[in-house]
């Protein structure tokens, strides 16, 4: 057998000690995991995006608020796919019209009140499914170069112990286990890298959909204000 074809990359996985191919098909997994939601997510944040850049020009069109909020309703109910600002302008404007019927304007400080916590409870969850496996992500990139250099440094130490029963130590006795243990850190990167770069610029997006949301909210509860009065 050649030097080559002892030191191609399969060669060296399937001569790799137990442990070190443990953690290689662990990483493997997690690096799997990684960029199906790396993908998720990127569908996801660019139709939230989408979905709130249209719902934002119905809005400020200057049509009818209890006319877009009933448009808004019955999509929900007919099983369409509402984005996340419409669904917190639904729960402020229905809370608000619930207070309105409720107060009939006694006490117009409470229904602004309503549909402001309303809207917040809505945007809290909006946010939850945003921000729904970025925490793995971040996981993925901090511990995977550790869980990576831990089968290197095992592969290592099992290279200088095979050592022990050689008369005479060669660079060529000594490459192939040393070559077979960085393939875990190779590895190691090859998962946390893109993990990294996509937790950073999905967090970014993210909150810049968070500043959108709030603006909104405190715009419309603006307006709410000036209607009661």
């Amino acid at each position: 057998m050649t030097v080559t074809q002892d030191l191609s990359f399969v060669a060296l996985i399937s001569n790799a000690s137990l442990l070190v191919q443990l953690v290689m098909a662990l990483l493997l997994l997690v690096s799997i995991m990684s960029w199906t939601y790396i993908f998720h997510k990127m569908f996801a944040i660019r139709s939230a995006r989408g979905q709130t850049e249209e719902f934002e020009r119905a809005f400020w069109s200057g049509g009818n608020l209890n006319a877009l909020y009933e448009e808004a309703t019955s999509n929900r109910r007919r099983g369409g796919q509402s984005g996340a600002l419409e669904r917190i302008f639904e729960s402020g404007m229905g809370e608000f019209i619930k207070a309105k019927a409720t107060f009939a304007g006694k006490d117009p400080g409470s229904m602004i009140d309503g549909a402001r916590r309303a809207m917040r409870a809505s945007y809290q969850r909006e946010m939850d499914a945003l921000e729904s496996h970025l925490a793995f992500l971040a996981s993925v990139g901090s511990v995977s170069p550790y869980v990576g250099l831990f089968g290197t440094v095992w592969g290592i130490m099992n290279a200088f112990r095979g050592l022990a029963n050689v008369q005479q130590a060669t660079l060529a006795s000594v490459a192939p286990g040393i070559a077979e243990a960085l393939i875990a850190t190779a590895i190691g990167l090859f998962a946390a890298i893109p993990a990294v770069v996509a937790f950073n610029r999905y967090s970014h997006d993210i909150d810049r959909l968070a500043i959108r949301f709030e603006s909104f909210i405190e715009e419309f509860s603006n307006i709410l204000q000036r209607q009661v009065r």
